[in-house]
C-alpha cells in the first residue's frame, strides 16, 4: 500500500460491504497486515487469518480480493461452522444430478461457482475432518470432485481462511489435519485485539459516530477526556464489532454511549429517550445484540458485557418495570 495508515475516508472505498471495518489504525501490527495482505493479493497464494471474535477478520478477505486481479470475479464467504453435516460437500463441492434424493438437477457448489474469484472459508477450523483431504485436494490439485461425479473438475480460485481456534492445538489433539494446516497457512495474518490497539480507539470511535450520526440522521458524537479515556481503558471482548454495537446502539436509543454492563441500562433511567420503560429499554438492547450475532446468546452476552444468564434474565422486564 502507497501509505503505512489508512484514512477514514478509504474505508469505505476498499470495504463497504462491512460495517465494522477495521481498516483504520496507525498500530504497527495493523501495518504489517496491510503489506502482507497486498502482497498475497498480488501473488494470489493461500491466506490464514486468525483472531479473536470481532476483530474483522472477514474485512481483511476482502480486501485482498478487492486488491488483488480476482476483483472483478466473485468472492464467496462460507461459514464453516454452519455447513449442513449431510449436505457440507455437496455444498462445497457441488453434485451431478440424481446424485442423491433430492438432486433433480446438477449444482456448482461454492468452489465451482467462485471460478476465478476468492472463496472465504469462514470459522475453517470448524470444518468435519471428512471433508478435510477433500480441501487438501482443491489447494494440492486444483480441482474438486462433484458428488456422483466419476471425474474431477478443474478450477482457478483462491483461499482465504479464518479462523478463532488454536489451530495448530487443534492438530496436536486430532481435530485438524496437519498437512492441511501448513498447505492454508502459506501467508498468516494475525489479527491484534483491540485492546492492543489501545491509540486507535478514538479514531474508531470517529469513524462509527461519523456512521451511525449519517444513518440515523443525528449528530456527531464527540466523547469528553473523560469518557474518552474510559473507552480506552476498557478491555473489549467483543473488540471492534462490540464498540461498534455500542456506539449504534446509542444512536438507536437516542442517548450517550456507555460501557457495556448492567448499570448502562440502570444510568438510563433519567435520559430523555423515544421510550423510558426499562424492561423495553433492556429487551432491545438484547435483542439488537442478537441480531447482530445471529441469535447466538454468549455472543450477545460478550457484546453487552454481562454474563449469558443475565441476558436472558433481561429478556423478561420485571413487574416493577413493566
Amino acid at each position: 500500500m502507497a501509505t503505512s495508515t489508512l484514512s477514514l475516508d478509504s474505508v469505505a472505498s476498499l470495504a463497504p460491504e462491512d460495517p465494522n471495518s477495521l481498516l483504520i489504525g496507525q498500530d504497527s501490527a495493523i501495518n504489517q497486515i496491510a503489506h502482507h495482505t497486498e502482497r498475497a493479493a498480488q501473488v494470489e497464494c493461500t491466506v490464514l487469518i486468525t483472531g479473536e471474535t470481532g476483530t474483522g477478520k472477514e474485512v481483511w478477505a476482502r480486501l485482498l480480493h478487492r486488491l488483488g486481479p480476482r476483483h472483478e470475479k466473485p468472492f464467496i464467504p462460507v461459514n464453516c461452522a454452519a455447513l449442513t453435516p449431510t449436505l457440507a460437500e455437496s455444498q462445497l463441492f457441488g453434485h451431478e444430478k440424481g446424485a442423491f434424493t433430492g438432486a433433480a438437477g446438477e449444482s456448482l457448489g461454492v468452489f465451482r461457482s467462485a471460478q476465478g474469484g476468492v472463496v472465504f472459508l469462514d470459522e475453517v477450523g470448524d470444518m468435519p475432518l471428512d471433508l478435510q483431504p477433500k480441501l487438501l485436494r482443491v489447494l494440492q490439485e486444483g480441482e474438486v470432485t462433484p458428488v456422483g461425479a466419476s471425474h474431477p473438475v478443474k478450477i482457478d480460485v483462491q483461499i482465504a481462511a479464518a479462523t478463532n481456534r488454536n489451530l495448530l492445538r487443534d492438530v496436536e489433539e486430532g481435530r485438524f489435519r496437519e498437512d492441511l494446516y501448513y498447505r492454508l497457512n502459506l501467508v498468516e495474518l494475525q489479527m491484534p485485539a483491540l485492546r492492543e490497539r489501545v491509540e486507535d480507539i478514538p479514531m474508531f470511535i470517529e469513524y462509527f459516530s461519523r456512521k451511525y450520526a449519517a444513518r440515523y440522521d443525528l449528530p456527531v458524537w464527540k466523547p469528553d477526556a473523560e469518557t474518552l479515556r474510559s473507552f480506552c481503558e476498557y478491555r473489549w471482548p467483543g473488540n471492534v464489532r462490540q464498540l461498534s454495537f455500542v456506539i449504534e446502539q446509542s444512536y438507536v436509543l437516542q442517548c450517550e454511549p456507555r460501557l457495556p454492563g448492567e448499570a448502562h441500562f440502570e444510568e438510563r433511567r433519567s435520559t430523555k429517550l423515544p421510550f423510558t420503560n426499562l424492561g423495553r429499554l433492556r429487551s432491545a438492547a438484547v435483542e439488537q445484540a442478537l441480531r447482530i450475532t445471529g441469535g447466538h446468546k454468549g455472543q450477545a452476552a460478550e457484546m453487552l458485557g454481562v454474563h449469558p444468564n443475565t441476558l436472558t434474565r433481561m429478556l423478561t422486564p420485571r413487574e416493577d418495570e413493566a
